[in-house]
């Protein structure tokens, strides 16, 4: 049996002795500074209640390694009296503002005491910047402008959390959340209320915000969207949100975020318990001139793993693949937009980071993973695209970052980043992997099958250039059309 790889990592924010934890974390790839930027809670304790501050560290991107600034304090990003949390960073291509969206909580009060009571202590905030992240503004409460009277009507609300995005026609989107209040003092409760997902938006480059219709049904909390392009021409907002139903729940907007059409819920893609946030993000599709999507739905076995820095080095020689600029002649004809998905990958806890992928993410069965990239207690996570330039006159390889909370004895020990390209993921994505098998049975039932040590935190890089098979030989693996299709070494 083939042994499991997986993407080195880099540790990031580190538990502290003190107590002192580092939590949900929000990742940016600036393409024009060629810079990563790293954003998360900096918490008292691992609790909700005890959040304290935003943190953030820089990342120079360099040909084939991240060169990472030491942390430092988002001094602006606060309220008086209040903790930041959720963080949500979104750039602006057209004017290059990067926004980080927060919310701020009044004291050490819980969400429980919001959705008990109804009283909602939670301001929208944020602050901007200018030179990527170096300096950053004064912070600007929008709830009274932004949300008014609205915010009666909701027991608390909350941010994506993670990155927002830019649709092409500039519009900004920030992913949001709240629990809409159905009565109180109902049947001896105080205050019944059902979560639901929206968004923020801006038509003017932030200087004026309003917000979309939620998702009606099913119940729908944390939540991250993706302009989605189809081969017909046409374009729809997906949402993926987290559930506590036990399954994803996906939900589409054909207006841009200004209202979405009812959810359902995705069966691929389980939640442990009461759920976790997951990310997604969408990527064009890189797909060989006047050949259908379709032609390439069927996952086949591929070639081994490779390491994202081959991609850059030179080393080997990349695929003769087309860009979307080769898409067929056709001027209704969208390149589409395949989507990555991260996500604990079991049904009894927060374990095993997996990484699914989606060549037509309206379909909620075309799910195709996991791959495990982190084998132990993990919980959120974030991702961020980006094209790597192999060589001078090469297509660019596309990847992938991913920024997540792990550890060795909980899930919150640490955060860690992440790259590994497409072709490693279709590389390592599972066959014939049926829904409901990505759990922790299955799991147990590879390790005992391929001797793995379920000790988590696994930090070294396995290549898998070739595997022994049960006789002794060497396997050999073909080539699928679907990785024909990656510009990636």
């Amino acid at each position: 049996m083939r042994s499991p790889y997986f993407p080195a990592r880099s540790v990031l924010f580190k538990k502290e002795p003190n107590g002192v934890t580092y939590r949900v974390p929000a990742l940016l790839f600036l393409s024009r500074s060629r810079s990563f930027l790293a954003f998360c809670e900096e918490r008292l304790s691992p609790s909700d209640s005890q959040a304290h501050l935003l943190v953030m560290r820089r990342g120079a991107f360099h040909r084939n390694y991240v060169e990472w600034e030491d942390m430092r304090v988002l001094g602006t990003a606060f309220l008086p009296d209040h903790r930041s949390m959720n963080p949500c960073p979104v750039y602006d291509e057209f004017t290059d503002t990067l926004f980080l969206f927060f919310i701020a909580v009044l004291g050490h009060t819980s969400e429980s005491y919001q959705l008990a009571t109804g009283n909602n202590l939670t301001r929208l905030c944020y602050v901007c910047s200018t030179d990527d992240g170096v300096t950053w503004s004064p912070v600007t409460d929008l709830t009274t402008k932004v949300i008014g009277d609205t915010i009666k009507e909701w027991a608390t609300f909350a941010l994506g959390p993670g990155h927002g995005i830019q649709l092409k026609s500039g519009r900004l989107l920030i992913p949001a959340y709240a629990y809409h209040i159905e009565c109180k003092e109902c049947f001896g409760r105080l205050c019944r209320t059902t979560p639901h997902a929206f968004c923020f938006y801006s038509d003017t480059h932030g200087r004026t915000w309003r917000f979309g219709e939620a998702v009606p049904v099913p119940e729908s909390v944390e939540c991250q969207m993706v302009s989605v392009d189809e081969e017909a021409g046409t374009n729809v907002l997906y949402c993926n949100a987290r559930s506590p139903l036990g399954h994803r729940v996906q939900a589409l907007s054909l207006d841009d975020g200004a209202a979405f059409r009812e959810g359902q819920l995705v069966q691929r893609l389980v939640e442990p318990g009461y759920g976790c946030h997951g990310s997604v993000v969408g990527f064009p599709a890189p797909l060989h001139s006047g050949r259908s999507l379709d032609d390439h739905l069927a996952l086949k076995p591929l070639h081994p793993s490779r390491h994202w820095t081959s991609a850059v080095s030179g080393s080997s020689p990349t695929p003769s693949v087309a860009t979307s600029s080769s898409a067929p002649n056709d001027p209704y004809f969208l390149t589409p937009t395949w989507v990555v998905y991260s996500h604990p990958t079991w049904t009894t806890g927060r374990r095993d980071l997996g990484v699914f992928l989606s060549l037509f993410p309206r379909d909620p069965d075309s799910w195709r993973g996991p791959w495990v990239i982190y084998e132990g207690p993990s919980a959120y996570s974030d991702l961020a695209y980006l094209e790597l330039a192999p060589s001078v006159g090469a297509p660019p390889a596309v990847a992938f970052a991913c920024l997540f909370e792990c550890g060795t004895k909980t899930a919150y020990d640490e955060i860690c980043f992440s790259i590994f390209t497409l072709y490693e993921l279709i590389d390592n994505l599972p066959r014939d992997v049926q829904p409901g098998q990505n759990n922790g049975g299955r799991d147990g039932q590879r390790d005992a099958a391929s001797g793995t040590d379920r000790t988590g935190g696994h930090d070294v890089r396995r290549t898998a250039a070739s595997h022994e098979a049960p006789c002794g030989k060497k396997r050999r693996r073909k080539k699928s059309k679907l990785t024909e299709m990656c510009s990636v070494c």
